[in-house]
């Protein structure tokens, strides 16, 4: 077992883990947060990404351990008052269907848009690259994601 302390949106966590914890079910079971979905346990789907350390990543592919001293965003973490923009967007652009992919789709472009606010298709395209989505076709969630952009930009100039 190893300790670990690791701020997860902002709250400080620490708990005792075993080694060969993913940090997926870390998040889960540990901190109680299951916003994060699991979906494959083998990078393939991005249902899981969060941010960890400014970057997107699957945290199933992620020990539990290795996230120590570490500070991680979820889905649950995006929103301050109310919905954040990107989550507006895809409500406003109908880029939800079954909504399984959607908290991973949500940090992926929440990454994007907070290393490039003004996004091409395609740099949007490569950002979402490792979510898998069987319902949407891909074309809403492009969509949604540009307009968030736009959203952000004119809340930032306000």
């Amino acid at each position: 077992m190893h300790r670990i302390k690791l701020k997860i949106n902002g709250k400080g966590f620490e708990h005792e883990v075993d080694s060969r914890l993913l940090l997926i079910h870390y998040l889960r079971e540990k901190a109680r947060l299951t916003g994060t979905h699991v979906g494959c346990d083998t990078g393939n789907c991005g249902a899981c990404t969060i941010i960890f350390n400014g970057k997107a990543v699957k945290s199933c592919m992620i020990l539990a351990v290795q996230a120590n001293g570490a500070e991680l965003t979820t889905i649950e973490g995006i929103a301050q008052n109310g919905f954040h923009p990107i989550q507006e967007s895809f409500m406003d652009k109908f880029a939800v269907q079954c909504g399984y992919c959607t908290p991973g789709m949500i940090m992926s472009a929440h990454a994007l848009l907070l290393e490039n606010p003004d996004p091409s298709e395609a740099e949007i395209r490569e950002a979402i690259e490792g979510n898998l989505c069987m319902c949407t076709g891909y074309q809403q969630i492009v969509e949604a994601i540009s307009h968030a952009a736009k959203k952000i930009g004119r809340s930032e100039k306000k």
